[in-house]
């Protein structure tokens, strides 16, 4: 199998019994890899009733073809599980060079099930896997389990995935960690890692990729690399990090402020990745094969005195900065610096604890319920403390911990929660961008905006090879067409698996998958089997519940804000909702894709479940 290494790691903890399985030729075939491939498996492996904490909920780490590779921001991997945040489909891709690694090592993927009696980690070295006590590990922060399982096994170049106290505590908030603070963060799959008592995976090789032709790759991959280097996000990204768009995207109302209720915060332009730079930067970094080099490392000198840590992402300096009308920088770096170390996700943490702050200042929530703490717009610090208490689980922190939703439902206030079914929003808003309203909706792991950015394709990405030209990020018109492709295309993205700020022509994408798998995948290909990906994903969240009238705006972001960039403006979300049903060929009245649309992308298996109906009388 060109491309591949040819198997996955089966891992039984229950048993402590590990063995190589072939992988299955036709999935590869239909899914590729990467989070389209665990679809797969992760369908077979589980059922309408299966908990997603239960010692058979299957835990997958699954690579692709180009991971690992020279492919340009292809070190990747993604890690699937059902989500116990959402009780549906949970996916979670990260950087670093864990997924490199893990192929380096003989792999394509993971698949972990059972429960160990005692906390273990997985340690994979050139195609041998072995289990190990780690009770010595347990409590420990991400930084020193990694450190400390490099020292212990001598292998200080190997790549470590783990917990940290978030997950061993199993909160829906908690992410599984690699190469220092790389993290898979949305939808909880720490806390089902922290189920299975798995506190760490180690993994070194020195294996190669199979190509089928070098040289032809080798030149696919050079032209992706030219046209990368002239692109201007990706000067952006190298220059000022995520946070470089901090300025612009104030003024055109897509950053949140005061948890969703405020267009403009005047604080904000201390947050950029400008003043970063200026301030408290020290260096940048890079995941594997990646030009783009969009890490910072940064140095806090005041209150919150850290020498060397990850600075915050776009999405950590909306979360706590400008969501809670907080302007320091310095404290929102310290703040991501703490999730990071507990293993806990920075949009859902800090989206969780603004929510609180904003319904203690409606009155909804008081002090006696927060144990004292007064939760005043501004004040970062309180954050802070909240966020050891969550990893702790102390105090109000235990609250905090379930996520807006659980948080919002104790105080009879869910439908105040900026969330989608159950995965608060990412720090774009769809009054800004209107197409954002249907990604965040129909995100088959709950609001997410790494599912189809089309922020980006908003804010001025034409992609004429996808049929996505310029639009009116304010007008609803022609959104619902550019959603759904865009999400064909970066579900193909998350199979390959490839960086989706690495966007060379959409021709050179699947020219590389082609080189290295030796056939032939066409665009208008590549694009059905993101389509095909997608849809797997879907009927699964449709196996667990998921009808049309989960695909659903939070109540906050349907209001119109009069000051700042989206004045007046409110997506016409349920016109734009019924075209993307008829763009997808999915049923309005259950919200699933259609008998034909299924037969059409080769989902026929999933028919008797459910369309039973027609089954039966196709039978």
């Amino acid at each position: 199998m060109h491309g591949y290494l040819g198997k996955l790691l089966r891992v039984d903890l229950s048993r402590g019994v590990m063995n190589d399985e072939p992988l299955n030729e036709a999935y590869v075939r239909d899914y590729i890899g990467g989070s389209g491939l665990a679809a797969r498996y992760l369908w077979d492996m589980t059922d309408a009733a299966t908990e997603p904490l239960s010692p058979e909920a299957p835990l997958i780490f699954m690579t692709g073809p180009l991971v690992g590779t020279a492919a340009p921001a292809c070190g990747r991997h993604v890690v699937v599980a059902l989500s116990p945040a959402t009780g549906r489909w949970g996916e979670s891709n990260t950087g670093g060079r864990f997924g490199a690694q893990l192929r380096y090592a003989g792999y394509d993927g993971i698949i972990v099930t059972g429960q160990a009696a005692h906390p273990v980690s997985l340690v994979i070295r050139d195609g041998v896997a072995e289990l190990h006590d780690a009770r010595h590990l347990w409590g420990k922060d991400i930084y020193a389990t990694q450190e400390e399982l490099k020292a212990e096994f001598n292998q200080p170049r190997a790549s470590v995935a783990c917990i940290g106290p978030g997950g061993e505590h199993r909160l829906p908030l908690a992410g599984i960690v690699n190469d220092e603070a790389r993290i898979a963060a949305r939808g909880g799959l720490g806390a089902v890692m922290g189920s299975k008592r798995l506190k760490a995976i180690l993994a070194h090789g020195t294996g190669k990729i199979p190509l089928p032709d070098e040289a032809r790759f080798r030149e696919v991959v050079k032209s992706a690399y030219k046209e990368l280097k002239e692109d201007f996000s990706v000067r952006m990204f190298r220059e000022t990090g995520t946070a470089g768009g901090v300025d612009y995207l104030m003024m055109i109302g897509d950053m949140p402020n005061k948890y969703w209720t405020e267009g403009f915060f005047d604080g904000a332009e201390k947050l950029s990745g400008s003043v970063m730079k200026e301030t408290i930067q020290t260096g940048i970094g890079a995941c594997h094969t990646c030009p783009i080099s969009c890490w910072r490392i940064v140095e806090t000198r005041g209150v919150y005195k850290e020498s060397r840590i990850d600075g915050p992402e776009y999405e950590t300096v909306a979360a706590f900065g400008s969501l809670i009308l907080s302007d320091d920088l310095e404290a929102v770096a310290y703040a991501n610096h703490l999730c990071n170390s507990y293993g806990l996700d920075t949009i859902s943490v800090g989206s969780t604890i603004a929510f609180a702050y904003y319904l203690f200042n409606q009155g909804i929530i008081t002090v006696e319920d927060t144990g004292g703490l007064i939760l005043r717009w501004g004040d970062v610090g309180t954050a802070i403390q909240l966020v050891g208490m969550i990893a702790r689980q102390q105090g109000f922190g235990v609250v905090l911990g379930e996520g807006s939703r659980a948080l919002g439902r104790r105080f009879g206030a869910e439908d105040l929660a900026v969330q989608v079914n159950g995965l608060e929003v990412a720090m774009h808003d769809p009054r800004a961008m209107t197409g954002m309203s249907l990604v965040y909706a129909t995100s088959p792991r709950g609001a997410c905006h790494n599912q189809g950015d089309m922020y980006w394709v908003e804010l001025g990405r034409a992609l004429g090879e996808l049929g996505l030209d310029m639009l009116d990020r304010s007008s609803s018109e022609g959104k619902a067409f550019a959603s759904a492709r865009i999400q064909d295309w970066r579900s193909l993205y998350n199979s390959l698996i490839m960086c989706m700020f690495s966007n060379p022509d959409p021709h050179g994408v699947v020219g590389m998958l082609s080189a290295a798998i030796g056939r032939e995948v066409s665009l208008p290909e590549g694009l059905f089997l993101g389509e095909r990906a997608w849809n797997l994903k879907r009927i699964f969240n449709n196996r667990r519940g998921l009808s049309r009238h989960h695909d659903k705006l939070p109540k906050l972001l349907m209001e119109p804000m009069y000051v700042g960039g989206t004045e007046g403006v409110v997506p016409d979300f349920h016109a734009m909702l019924r075209e993307y049903y008829d763009i997808r060929g999915w049923d309005w009245t259950s919200g699933r894709p259609t008998p034909a649309k299924l037969s059409q992308l080769g989902l026929d298996f999933a028919l008797s479940e459910l369309w039973p109906a027609v089954q039966l009388a196709a039978d």
